[in-house]
């Protein structure tokens, strides 16, 4: 029996790799001998990076960089052969800012453009962007200064590059930038498809949960429209055109339209750089899964891009989740076979998230255990 195992992070409880082991130790138990494939994955979120670095025998690197109020600190990347691949959370996540400090009127990309400017000083020209839990709505202003581009107001002043100045921007020059960037490939690991702006841009979408209140949203949005009508005055590309320009806060615009990056699926680019697809042969069974499934899961997550590659190949697919959402079960459509909760609902979330290990392994050994009992039964 050959077993793959590849779900992502149990946000604040487990790890990619920490539920593969678990599968493994239960599959064991319950099997006996069998072949168990370890695979972590991630969607371009947070997790991208040990994701792929795990499956390409990468390794990390720090360097000193700002986070999204520009105090200092370091922050780390993956690096594999000449490939850089960074999470924008790393340095511009929302994790890095005290609830109490969230306003992404005050936020920046900035050390994401950091990070970039020290793989490129490393020699390292293939890299992958992965841009999941910014704590930023700057349109990927301050990233792009890190790199040498400048926004100016009216005046011709230059701009920090803050959510805040997308309603001054007048001008944008790009003949700063690093000369480096020129013979670079970008490729931006994007699990979202929206655009720059209206209703489902990156304001409206994503500025709450940065910790935009409703007044905060309609001036983000103002500086938004004008950031996109300074950027099709100039360059003639119209970001509410392209799927993923509102991606963290509106970076996806900026490494599209000022550096020319490929925007991808998140998912579906881990995959390949892992070799997912090479791994199936011969597999029995897939156990994907992820802290909370809900239809959310199949707008190019985790779950959907295994389920489907999977089926691709006839192999079935057990979801074991943490917990299961509204409308979760639209994953059945996508490859997954059946969805199991770790923890029924009527388990308090303190409590599961706190025996969250021992909750997924005895989850693991029933969902062997029927599986034993169904071949029986056969």
């Amino acid at each position: 029996m050959k077993l793959i195992f590849a779900s992502d992070s149990f946000k604040g409880s487990l790890s990619g790799e920490k539920t593969a082991e678990l599968l493994t130790k239960a599959a064991h138990e319950v099997f006996g001998e069998c072949e168990c494939v370890s695979v972590p994955t991630a969607d371009g979120g947070e997790g991208t990076v040990d994701a792929v670095i795990a499956a390409l025998n990468g390794k990390k690197v720090s360097a000193a960089v700002h986070d999204p109020l520009m105090n200092s600190i370091q922050a780390a990347y993956g690096v594999s052969g000449r490939k850089a691949i960074i999470e924008t959370a790393a340095a511009s996540g929302l994790t890095l800012v005290p609830d109490s400090l969230r306003n992404p009127l005050n936020t920046t990309t900035f050390g994401t453009g950091e990070l970039i400017l020290d793989a490129l000083s490393r020699g390292l020209r293939e890299l992958y962007l992965a841009i999941g839990g910014s704590a930023t709505n700057d349109g990927g202003m301050g990233c792009m200064r890190a790199l040498g581009a400048r926004f100016l107001d009216k005046n011709g002043s230059e701009l920090t590059g803050c959510g805040k100045d997308l309603l001054s921007v007048a001008a944008i020059d790009l003949s700063g930038l690093d000369e480096k960037l020129s013979d670079t490939r970008i490729t931006v690991l994007c699990d979202v498809r929206n655009p720059l702006c209206g209703k489902n841009g990156a304001t409206y979408t994503f500025a709450a949960q940065k910790g935009a209140t409703p007044d905060m949203q309609e001036l983000l949005e103002s500086g938004m429209k004008n950031y996109r009508d300074v950027i099709k005055k100039q360059f003639g590309v119209n970001c509410d055109r392209i799927e993923g320009a509102g991606a963290a806060g509106g970076l996806g615009a900026a490494l599209k339209v000022f550096l020319h990056a490929d925007l991808r699926s998140g998912i579906e680019t881990v995959l390949d750089m892992i070799g997912f697809d090479e791994l199936l042969p011969g597999a029995d069974l897939v156990v994907t899964g992820e802290g909370r499934a809900d239809s959310q899961s199949c707008c190019g997550k985790v779950m959907q891009g295994v389920g489907l590659r999977a089926k691709a190949k006839g192999i079935p697919v057990i979801g074991l989740c943490g917990s299961l959402g509204e409308g979760a079960e639209e994953l059945l459509c996508y490859g997954i076979t059946e969805l199991i909760p770790v923890a029924d609902s009527s388990t308090p979330l303190a409590y599961a998230m706190a025996n969250a290990e021992s909750l997924y392994y005895q989850a693991a050994l029933n969902l062997f255990r029927r599986i034993i009992l169904i071949s029986i039964k056969k």
